[in-house]
């Protein structure tokens, strides 16, 4: 009996290790599935650290560009204003817009394309222009009208 005993506790025990097995190693596998998800999540993570470290890094060189083309630009317009305060109204009469050479051009020019006309054409007009007449005339004249086709 105690070998049929010993049989009885045996099978008991392999049916309870296989289901406790089973039950236990899904959780392990689920672990494990787990445990993958969390490293590719942390690599995932670690790679857009990168970039965007990569990003602000690109984004301040970019920055310290447009500062030094700003501090030039304002550097020009502070030459530029200085130069134009140092203008005076004298340097504006030594500078004419047009050189005495080309004013002396221009002024021929002038002269040649609009030559001046005598005004001795002034005539008195006292007569009435010719496109009036001096009766009715046309359609305003009051006269019947004549019909050719009158049956004899």
């Amino acid at each position: 009996m105690t070998v049929v005993t010993a049989l009885v506790v045996f099978i008991i025990g392999a049916i309870v290790g296989f289901i406790a097995n089973h039950f236990l190693s899904s959780s392990s596998q689920e672990q494990r599935k787990l445990a993958e998800q969390v490293n590719k999540s942390e690599e995932a993570l670690s790679q857009y650290k990168l970039d965007v470290s990569e990003h602000l890094e690109s984004s301040a060189k970019l920055l310290d560009q447009m500062n030094g083309t700003c501090q030039t630009a304002m550097k020009q317009m502070q030459e530029s204003t200085q130069l134009l305060k140092r203008a005076t109204t004298s340097d504006a009469d030594s500078m004419p817009f047009f050189s005495q050479e080309t004013q002396d051009q221009l002024a021929q020019t002038a002269g040649l394309r609009h030559p001046k006309k005598a005004d001795n054409n002034i005539d008195t007009v006292t007569e009435a222009p010719l496109d009036y007449s001096n009766g009715a005339s046309g359609l305003f004249v009051d006269k019947t009208q004549i019909h050719a086709s009158r049956v004899e």
